[in-house]
């Protein structure tokens, strides 16, 4: 099955989290299809916290893609944001 998930980055005490389309079977920061944004819960200042590409995250749901539960609350944030 396809899904849409976090994949983490960053250093040990600093995640930062790149938005991919994935085979669930991967391992989480494994081989993706494709990268569809990213997530920087840290983020201070002027530095941005959430990119994501709206309109490759809905081509990829209506082919069938499940997004992970926090995938999903940031893209309504996104959505609302926008």
């Amino acid at each position: 099955m396809v899904t849409i998930r976090l994949a983490r980055g960053g250093s040990k005490k600093r995640p930062f989290y790149n938005i991919v389309v994935t085979d669930s079977r991967n391992a989480r920061d494994g081989r993706f299809i494709e990268k569809i944004g990213f997530f920087n819960p840290i983020a201070r200042g002027q530095d941005e916290k959430l990119r994501l590409d709206l309109d490759r995250i809905k081509h990829w749901v209506n082919t069938g893609a499940q997004q992970s539960v926090r995938v999903a609350q940031l893209v309504k944030q996104a959505q609302q944001a926008a």
